[in-house]
């Protein structure tokens, strides 16, 4: 019976607020992409960005181009031997 009355108070415990020490980081993002210097907007977060940025287009245009290339392959009468 001793055990079921600990219960409440570990996970009082555990979400208790004072634990953490979190501080708030939108105001110095919102500085980040709200000043003008005349980058486009998913490229202002710094390297990290700039390549996933050309990854994914990378991977959009290799996948554009294999799609086409088996769309010519399948527009091709089979040869008949």
């Amino acid at each position: 019976m001793n055990r079921l009355l600990n219960v409440p108070v570990a996970a009082v415990r555990a979400f208790s607020s004072s634990s953490r020490n979190l501080k708030n980081k939108v105001p110095e993002a919102q500085k980040l992409f709200q000043e003008d210097n005349g980058l486009p907007v998913h490229i202002k977060g710094g390297t990290s960005d700039v390549l996933l940025y050309r990854a994914t287009m990378l991977l959009t245009a290799a996948g554009t181009c294999y799609s086409l290339y088996w769309l010519l392959v399948a527009s091709m009468p089979n040869k008949k031997e």
